[in-house]
C-alpha cells in the first residue's frame, strides 16, 4: 500500500507536468450544426500508478497479480490496468478530435485491480482526485458528470448504503461540476441528478449498491433509498417536461458473456426494468461500464415494443485475465445527439491499437466505427437497434459478426462468437428481464437442438 501511495503522490504528478505533449494522428474534426451536440464518454480507466518497463516480468504492474507481463509496451499490456501515459494518450485525442463537445460522462473505476492489501480507502481517494484533476487540467470549462464505480471504495464493491468518507470525498472533488443539491446526495448515497440544459436531466445512478459481490447491501430491499428516490426523481422530470440520460457503473440486463447471469442481484434488476419501463417516455439514453466490452442494449416494453436504447461503454484499460482468449483496445466514445428533443443520433467509438502503438511508441487513436455507417441504420433509437438485433439473430450474420469485432473493441478479426456464446450475446441485446431472458434462452437452445 505505501508502494502505490509513494507512485501517486510522485510520479504521476511528474509526469502530468513534465511529460511531452503527446501526439494525436487524428486530424479529424466532426462538424457540428445548430440542431446536433455532442458528447464524450469515458469508464473504467483502472490507473495502475505502479506500471514500469523492467526486466523482471514478473513485477511490471502491480495488476498483473505476479503473472509474467513478457512484452510490456510505453503505453500499457493486456495483461495490465491503464498506465498513466496511456490515459495522457486518450485525454489529448479527446481533446484535439473534438473542439466543442457539451459535457463528458464519466461512468466510473479508477483505481487498479490490485490484492486488497495494496489499496487503502485513501489510496482510492488518491487515485480518484489524481483522475479527477487530470480531467479538468485538459477540459477546463467543460462540465463533467461522474457515477461511482465499484472499484471506486475499499474495500472494493462494498459501497455502503450511506455516508463515507469516500463519498465525501468525492462531492469535494467533483464539486465544480455539481450542484449543491446533487452534492447533497452524492455525499449521502452516491447518487445524484442534475439539470445540465434546459429540459435535461442527468440520473447518476450508483448501481454498485445492487452489485452481486456488495456484502454490505445485500439484505437491504432499498439501499440508500435509491429505488424510491429514482422513481421519484422521474417522475417530477415527467412532470417538468425533461428529458432524462441515464449514467451508471453496473448496468442492467443480462451479461453478454456470461449465460444466464446479470451484472447485479437479479430482483435489484428486475426492479430497475420495471422502473425504466414505466418511464421510458422521458429516458432517452442509458449509458453504463463496467464491463469493459463494447455492447448495446433494447430495453423492450411488455407488450415487445422498443422504448430505450442502451450503450455500455468499453474500457480505456486494456487487461484481461491470464486465462481469457480475448480483452479489448483502448476505447472512447462520442455521442451526437438532437439538441432540440436530446435523442440519440449517433455514436462515434474511437479506439487505440495497443500493439501498434507499443511497436511505434506512438499513440495512434482513430475512429474503429461510426454505428449509423457501420450497419447503416439511420439513428441509434430503439427502433433503430431493435431492427439491427434481429439481425443479429441471423445464422452467419455478417451484422453479428462486425458486432462481436466492436465486441472486443477490434483486438482480434478472427476469434468468432458462435453457438452458446452468440446465444447468449443475442439474448442479452434484447431481453433483460428474467422473463423474457430465459424464455429466449430457451427457444435458441431449442433451436440448436433441432
Amino acid at each position: 500500500m505505501e508502494l502505490l501511495l509513494l507512485y501517486l503522490t510522485g510520479s504521476l504528478l511528474h509526469q502530468l507536468t513534465c511529460s511531452a505533449p503527446v501526439q494525436d494522428s487524428s486530424t479529424q474534426i466532426h462538424l457540428q450544426t445548430a440542431t446536433t451536440g455532442k458528447f464524450w464518454h469515458i469508464s473504467d480507466l483502472h490507473l495502475d500508478p505502479t506500471y514500469h518497463i523492467t526486466t523482471d516480468p514478473s513485477k511490471v504492474c502491480f495488476s498483473s497479480k505476479g503473472f509474467p507481463v513478457k512484452n510490456p509496451g510505453l503505453f500499457g499490456d493486456f495483461l495490465c490496468d491503464s498506465p498513466y501515459q496511456l490515459i495522457l494518450s486518450a485525454f489529448s485525442h479527446m481533446k484535439h478530435v473534438e473542439q466543442q463537445p457539451e459535457f463528458i460522462i464519466w461512468t466510473g473505476d479508477s483505481p487498479p485491480h490490485v490484492p486488497p492489501e495494496e489499496l487503502s480507502t485513501d489510496a482510492v481517494i488518491s487515485v480518484t482526485s489524481n483522475m479527477t484533476h487530470t480531467i479538468r487540467q485538459f477540459f477546463p470549462q467543460l462540465p463533467v458528470y461522474p457515477a461511482l464505480g465499484n472499484h471506486d471504495y475499499w474495500p472494493q464493491d462494498q459501497l455502503p448504503a450511506k455516508t463515507n468518507a469516500v463519498y465525501e470525498a468525492v462531492a469535494k472533488l467533483w464539486a465544480p461540476w455539481l450542484s449543491s443539491e446533487a452534492l447533497a446526495t452524492l455525499r449521502e448515497g452516491g447518487f445524484y441528478s442534475q439539470l445540465i440544459k434546459p429540459g435535461l436531466r442527468v440520473v447518476s445512478l450508483n448501481t454498485n449498491f445492487y452489485y452481486t459481490p456488495n456484502k454490505a447491501t445485500e439484505n437491504l430491499t432499498d439501499p440508500g433509498g435509491q429505488f424510491k428516490w429514482l422513481q421519484d426523481t422521474l417522475e417530477l422530470s415527467k412532470q417538468s417536461l425533461e428529458k432524462v440520460y441515464v449514467i451508471a457503473h453496473v448496468p442492467i440486463g443480462y451479461l453478454p458473456y456470461a449465460k444466464d447471469t446479470t451484472a447485479m442481484r437479479e430482483h435489484h434488476n428486475e426492479k430497475l426494468v420495471d422502473i425504466f419501463r414505466s418511464y421510458s417516455s422521458i429516458i432517452q439514453g442509458q449509458f453504463y461500464g463496467h464491463t469493459h466490452r463494447d455492447s448495446i442494449m433494447v430495453l423492450l416494453d411488455q407488450q415487445g415494443k422498443p422504448v430505450n436504447s442502451i450503450f455500455v461503454t468499453p474500457a480505456v484499460t486494456p487487461i484481461k485475465s491470464p486465462g481469457e482468449p480475448f480483452s479489448n483496445n483502448p476505447g472512447v466514445r462520442m455521442y451526437l445527439f438532437d439538441t432540440q428533443d436530446y435523442g440519440l443520433q449517433d455514436l462515434w467509438q474511437y479506439y487505440l491499437n495497443l500493439t501498434e502503438a507499443n511497436k511505434k511508441e506512438q499513440p495512434n487513436w482513430s475512429l474503429e466505427y461510426t454505428m449509423t455507417e457501420a450497419f447503416a441504420i439511420k439513428d441509434i433509437q430503439p427502433q433503430s437497434l431493435h431492427e439491427l438485433a434481429l439481425k443479429f439473430e441471423a445464422p452467419q450474420s455478417k451484422d453479428f459478426q462486425k458486432y462481436f469485432t466492436h465486441f472486443m473493441v477490434s483486438y482480434s478479426d478472427t476469434i468468432t462468437c458462435e453457438g452458446v456464446c452468440k446465444m447468449v450475446q443475442v439474448c442479452s441485446v434484447h431481453y433483460l428481464d428474467r422473463d423474457s431472458y430465459s424464455q429466449c434462452m430457451k427457444k435458441r437452445r431449442a433451436g440448436r437442438l433441432n
